[in-house]
């Protein structure tokens, strides 16, 4: 199929053809990748955009037309993609101020004057992007995006009880991160309900 044409090869893909996804793919990933990567500065996320727009072609191939060039298609689809990505990550950097509110203070909505503990916010950020997944994903939904505890256990699918673990250690271990305190300090933490193990 790698030598058929790209009208052919969006014909036979509207048929449902992942043989023809896959010539697509050979051909223009390098062009769809350089642009997701130019877009967002970022090598794993520009992979997952790589993957993202071909599964799109794929979904949405009946709204393709096979007479018209294939590449503008892609570069919109990619470039629209990409953008959301640094939207979703500019948003994502906004609210830290928060976090490290709630890292120095009790409570949930702790006093602003503690923000002044932490002195670089890089530093902020890749200590939460050190979190493993599961922890990381949860602190997001509660402190920026301020989901309640029953909202992220629906959202993950996850017991309550799993979500106030998975926030307690990833608040331990952001504490820990960012020299913050040890294991042992739990004064500071916020009540979660969560006891321990």
């Amino acid at each position: 199929m790698k030598s058929l044409s790209d009208p052919e090869l969006i014909r036979f893909l509207q048929e449902g053809s992942l043989d023809a996804l896959g010539s697509l793919y050979d051909r223009y990933r390098q062009l769809v990748f350089r642009t997701a990567l130019a877009i967002t500065g970022d090598y794993d996320a520009a992979s997952d955009l790589l993957q993202e727009v071909f599964l799109r072609l794929f979904r949405f191939s009946h709204h393709v037309d096979p007479l018209r060039p294939l590449q503008p298609w892609l570069y919109r689809m990619t470039t629209n993609l990409a953008y959301t990505w640094v939207k979703r990550d500019q948003r994502w950097t906004k609210p830290l101020e928060n976090i490290a509110e709630w890292l120095a203070g009790p409570g949930k909505n702790p006093p602003y004057e503690a923000v002044e503990r932490l002195d670089d916010w890089d530093q902020l950020q890749k200590a939460v992007t050190t979190l493993p997944l599961p922890q990381r994903v949860v602190v997001v939904l509660y402190y920026l995006d301020d989901l309640s505890l029953q909202e992220i256990s629906e959202i993950l699918k996850v017991p309550v009880g799993t979500v106030k673990s998975r926030l307690h250690y990833g608040r331990l271990a952001l504490k820990k991160e960012l020299g913050m305190g040890s294991f042992a300090e739990k004064d500071n933490l916020p009540d979660l309900g969560f006891e321990g193990p």
